[in-house]
């Protein structure tokens, strides 16, 4: 989800919602079709009216030549976002037992004119006034630039989905802090309640398409909770759902005055409930710090507001540093935000930030680091957008220290020299639904290194996260979408999408609902390139294989635990041991410290000789800046296979080509702090 400020007029009211409807529904009659087609892709019993899909041809299915599925991969959308915040942010819905009038219809409070649509004006501008009638005339909304009105009616994504997508990651999603300062809500802001209650919707969604082609299963629309049956759905040429989870207080794990608000427990309990509600990816924090990580900031007045919602959750603003990497947060800026400061108790302001101290100083906490460990332990894959750099990092750290793929970076919300990193590690990489021009000069900042990991490329339209989609590129425009257009596999005829009285064009309408998704695509290959769509057309088979190998991993065996330890020294303590076998006694809460000088060493015996090929050492505070790994058969006659002279703390991973030892020695060459060399925790695995 994300958010973005927008400022333009809102047209005048129209005449009653009431009488429009009676008159179109006799008017329209049955509900229309693109065309008199028959096949297992259309419904035999699509409720009516309703809107119009405007694609002929039957979608395609199974496999390339290699085996590999294709098509489109929509890493994050909201569908049922309208459930969240209080259930009156985001209006209509994706799909009603009622009908599209029923689902496509404002606010109440939005009725006659907008006075009251205090969001949108907030997210948009002007005046706030706009004419609320959906269906059928649909005057002002959907729009690109209206934020508060559904974007995701079902028979718009079916149109997506006709035109390529075969994967759609569902983030279920809220925020309490927003929904208890709203104007208007009609249910808690609870948000793990929330987050079952957009479940549950999720998989009516499922049911109503399901009863539409002859009951249970039968429909095009496929939530999954594993690999395999993603892959059996695409090959049959439908679209595989996966649930996800984009939330700021996961398992009520918000912090007040830095004090977290859940344990261990809760974190098990809570990562239990979701695997079981079938999620398979999550954001550990979003928008606010929380009990498990830092966020990384929004910027300018959107910034501001959400700084003010940060305070008003956890009782601190954001804190920033100095940087200590090439990576960074977003600037946080002073950009006033007059209607949320108001929100703040008499005398308390938004502090400054210093120009250069753009990073978080929080990062991922050890509860952070637990629920990073559990999610591992369930195969879930990790959202890494909106945490802090150097919470990312941390997680980056600790995924490489098992080689655990199951990273996702879904929305353009990561700091891109992350990009490798991700890749390395067998994640996966979409980008956020900008405009054609913008989007394919971003993609191909990364095509370089797609084509070095072998890998395809996603898109996260964000459709009802209240940020913002392309606007129109004009008519004017030399090199527009031209309609109709052929789907990128060939086999489908796309042209303009019409629900009730309106028919878009995303030459002058720009992405204004899910619908259009596909005319967007062709908007990006005409002005991107097909290699662009090429790789895009990949991200189904990318996104599977980062979820399979995530699926697939085994925990590497740590040959050093309860290994006998020596050192050169160990600081002496009159309550605490910090004695050798404290870095191999799997607690990551002990640890071996040596004295305070420059060259020492900790030696680690296995008990027999073992293949080695990755040694992860947990740094306390007292880190080594330079320090090699060495291997010896005998203990007597050492050799050096790793080294480095830029250690900076946290937790580093040695990948080493293969060799067979039973000693390995950690020798410090120069310390990074004035301090010793100091580790919690020494891991050493053979694969």
């Amino acid at each position: 989800m994300s958010m973005t400020r927008h400022t333009h007029p809102i047209r005048r009211p129209i005449a009653l919602f009431s009488l429009l409807l009676t008159v179109m529904a006799v008017v329209l009659g049955t509900a229309p079709s693109s065309s008199a087609e028959s096949g297992w892709w259309i419904p035999g019993a699509r409720p009516a009216p309703d809107s119009q899909i405007n694609v002929t041809g039957e979608p395609f299915k199974g496999t390339d030549s290699q085996g590999q599925v294709r098509g489109f991969v929509d890493a994050h959308n909201h569908l049922m976002s309208n459930e969240a915040f209080g259930g009156r942010l985001i209006c209509g819905r994706t799909f009603s037992e009622q009908g599209v009038a029923d689902a496509l219809k404002d606010c109440p409070e939005h009725y006659p004119d907008g006075s009251l649509a205090i969001f949108d004006f907030i997210t948009k501008g002007g005046d706030g006034k706009h004419d609320p009638n959906g269906w059928p005339t649909f005057k002002d909304w959907p729009a690109h630039d209206s934020l508060t009105h559904q974007q995701n009616y079902y028979a718009w994504v079916e149109r997506a989905w006709r035109g390529g997508q075969r994967v759609l990651v569902n983030d279920l999603v809220t925020n309490g802090v927003i929904c208890s300062v709203y104007f208007f809500k009609d249910r808690g802001c609870d948000e793990m309640t929330s987050i079952r209650l957009q479940a549950q919707k999720t998989y009516e969604l499922q049911a109503y398409i399901d009863k539409m082609y002859g009951g249970p299963g039968k429909g095009w629309f496929r939530i999954v909770t594993d690999t395999a049956q993603a892959r059996e759905v695409i090959e049959q040429g439908k679209l595989a759902v996966v649930l996800g989870v984009e939330t700021s207080e996961p398992f009520g794990c918000k912090q007040i005055l830095d004090i977290a608000q859940c344990d261990k427990g809760d974190i098990d309990r809570g990562l239990d409930e979701l695997h079981k509600l079938g999620v398979r990816s999550m954001f550990l924090c979003h928008k606010f710090d929380n009990a498990l990580c830092g966020v990384r900031f929004d910027s300018g007045t959107l910034g501001t507001a959400i700084n003010v919602g940060q305070f008003l959750s956890t009782g601190t603003f954001w804190k920033t540093e100095k940087c200590a990497g090439p990576q960074h947060d977003n600037p946080i800026g002073v950009a006033p935000a007059a209607q949320a400061e108001k929100e703040l108790p008499p005398g308390v302001k938004v502090p400054s930030y210093a120009a250069d101290a753009q990073c978080n100083t929080r990062g991922l906490t050890e509860l952070g680091e637990y629920a990073v460990r559990g999610m591992m332990k369930r195969k879930m894959m990790l959202e890494i957008d909106h945490m802090s750099v150097k919470a990312a990092g941390r997680a980056f750290d600790i995924f490489e220290s098992e080689s655990y793929p199951g990273v996702i970076s879904s929305h353009s919300w990561m700091d891109m020299n992350w990009t490798e990193r991700v890749y390395r590690l067998g994640g996966f990489i979409a980008q956020y639904m900008h405009g054609a021009e913008g989007f394919g000069a971003e993609a191909k900042r990364t095509d370089a290194l797609r084509d070095k990991y072998n890998v395809g490329y996603g898109y996260g339209t964000d459709m009802n996260g209240v940020g913002g989609w392309p606007g129109p590129r004009g008519a004017d425009t030399p090199n527009p979408v031209r309609y109709p257009f052929r789907s990128v596999d060939g086999g489908s005829v796309i042209d303009r999408q019409t629900t009730g009285q309106r028919t878009w064009d995303l030459n002058t309408d720009g992405a204004a609902h899910y619908g259009l998704v596909p005319d967007w695509l062709e908007d990006i290959r005409i002005v991107g390139g097909q290699d662009v769509v090429d790789d895009l057309f990949r991200g189904a088979e990318s996104y599977l294989d980062t979820w399979a190998a995530s699926e697939n991993h085994k925990a590497g065996v740590n040959l050093a635990a309860g290994s006998s330890a020596s050192a050169s020294s160990s600081e002496w303590n009159l309550f605490t041991s910090y004695a050798p076998d404290k870095a191999v006694d799997g607690n990551t809460n002990t640890r071996w410290a040596s004295d305070w000088s420059d060259d020492q060493w900790l030696r680690i015996d296995l008990g027999a000789t073992n293949l080695i090929k990755r040694v992860s050492l947990d740094w306390e505070r007292a880190y080594g800046k330079a320090y090699r790994i060495e291997v010896s058969t005998d203990g007597t006659d050492w050799q050096s296979v790793w080294s480095t002279t830029a250690g900076d703390g946290g937790l580093d991973t040695a990948r080493l080509a293969g060799t067979s030892a039973r000693y390995v020695r950690i020798h410090g060459l120069e310390r990074g702090t004035k301090w010793g060399y100091s580790l919690h925790e020494v891991r050493i695995q053979s694969s």
